[in-house]
């Protein structure tokens, strides 16, 4: 699906030391597709990974304050496909640190299109950014598509937003293969804990090895587009190498409550969920984003991609997960 029909070889993925860049590594690797993947301190990288199953992955050392970095990596390993998951952010911290988001969440992007830009594999190169459906904020309908506008409540989805359009401006001016994912909330056992669902599940599997009574957490009525990590790196692959390059909305279509993710985990390990949480109503994240809720219809009709794993398995993963490994640890503790 390349410009110049070539098969993809090399990758080089940012932020390889998150979630995603773990994910998109194992698909790509999967796909016998070489990949560099970028990390400020590639030692302590390599370490978090399964050696055996990433035998053409490259750490590399990166500096992601040099202007000039990333077209020293482009002009060095001439990758066919680039993804970036390079952001500055936490569960909760969608206003920590507002200067370096603006950096690392949006101007680093730029940095990426002018090495592309100016190398002369341009035309080849398909690169794909992971956005955030932050950046609809207060949105003016749910659910919201690639049509819907945005207005953006954070440093975080401000700084993802002009990311974003920076990616369509060179699209339109330099026929760049460059497209966004807007990505809703995505799971996996590879989530901090400081993300609501792994804390949930981290917290019920304390509470039932004896180690905690209960577990402290925001409005349960809280409700999310929750899809599961492993398959929204599906689908940036799909835009990267798509012959067309596009923005889509990669998400479920489907809410769930913070309520529900405490009784699907707390039920699978035969407790109420009611009878440990604590719901703090004053806990709200500043200017959250209420009920994001996407509409991945047009990408499913443009690439045939679409969300498999409903939100009660991916609990359940990240529950027997907890259990593995605090039934060990904190029983050699």
């Amino acid at each position: 699906m390349q410009t110049d029909a070539r098969e993809p070889r090399k990758a080089v993925v940012t932020g390889v030391s998150g979630q995603d860049g773990y994910f998109m590594g194992l698909l790509l690797q999967a796909r016998g597709i070489e990949v560099i993947g970028l990390a400020r301190d590639p030692a302590s990288c390599k370490a978090q990974f399964d050696v055996a199953g990433f035998e053409r992955f490259t750490f590399e050392a990166f500096d992601y304050a040099r202007p000039d970095a990333f077209s020293d990596v482009v002009r060095r390993h001439q990758p066919d496909l680039v993804f970036n998951f390079a952001a500055k952010a936490t569960g909760q911290g969608m206003f920590d640190a507002p200067a370096e988001m603006a950096r690392l969440n949006g101007t680093f992007v730029l940095d990426i299109l002018e090495a592309i830009r100016t190398s002369p594999d341009r035309e080849r190169i398909g690169f794909c950014q992971a956005s955030s459906s932050e950046m609809f904020g207060a949105a003016v309908e749910t659910p919201q598509s690639e049509r819907t506008p945005f207005r953006p409540r954070s440093p975080y989805g401000a700084a993802k937003l002009y990311a974003h359009h920076m990616i369509g401006i060179y699209r339109a001016a330099y026929g760049m293969r460059c497209s966004s994912a807007i990505l809703y909330n995505h799971e996996s056992i590879r989530r901090s804990t400081q993300f609501v669902t792994r804390k949930i599940a981290n917290g019920a599997v304390r509470i039932k090895l004896g180690f905690a009574d209960q577990l402290p957490l925001g409005p349960l009525e809280t409700a999310r587009d929750w899809g599961y990590a492993p398959e929204y790196v599906e689908a940036m692959y799909l835009m990267a190498t798509a012959p067309q390059p596009a923005d889509y909305v990669v998400a479920t279509g489907r809410l769930n409550t913070v309520r529900r993710l405490c009784e699907i985990a707390f039920g699978h390990l035969g407790l109420n969920y009611m009878d440990y949480v604590r719901a703090n109503v004053g806990e709200v994240r500043l200017a959250s984003s209420l009920n994001l809720l996407g509409d991945p219809s047009q990408i499913e009709r443009d690439l045939g991609w679409r969300a498999k794993r409903p939100i009660e398995d991916i609990m359940v993963e990240l529950v027997d997960h907890e259990m593995t490994q605090l039934s060990g640890r904190e029983a050699r503790a």
